[in-house]
C-alpha cells in the first residue's frame, strides 16, 4: 500500500472518562477531545519520558481539547488531580494504539 493513502489531517476524537470512581464523584462520565494524530515530535517526547510526571503533565495539558478543538486548560486553570491523572492515562493509552 502506498503510504499516501494513510496520510490525512488530524481529526478530533472524543475520549471519555467513565470509571466507577469518576462517575461516583462527578455524577456522570467526563468527555474531552484530542487529535487522533499528534506531531511526531510530541509523540516522541511522550514516549521517551521516564519518571517525570511534571513533564508529562505539561505535554498532555496542551492536548486536552473541547469539542471545538480549543484548549481546556486555559491560563490559570487546572483540573482536579483525580481527573488529570485519568486524562493522562487515557491520552497515553489512546496514542499507544
Amino acid at each position: 500500500m502506498d503510504l499516501t493513502k494513510l496520510a490525512s489531517a488530524p481529526q478530533l476524537i472524543k475520549l471519555t472518562l467513565d470509571t466507577e470512581d469518576i462517575i461516583e464523584k462527578y455524577g456522570e462520565s467526563l468527555d474531552f477531545y484530542i487529535y487522533d494524530r499528534q506531531p511526531l515530535e510530541q509523540f516522541i517526547k511522550i514516549a521517551t519520558l521516564k519518571d517525570s510526571t511534571e513533564d508529562l503533565i505539561m505535554l498532555v495539558k496542551d492536548m486536552i481539547l473541547d469539542a471545538e478543538g480549543k484548549s481546556v486548560m486555559k491560563e490559570g486553570t487546572s483540573l482536579p488531580t483525580d481527573v488529570m491523572t485519568r486524562v493522562i492515562q487515557k491520552v497515553v493509552e489512546s496514542l499507544g494504539k
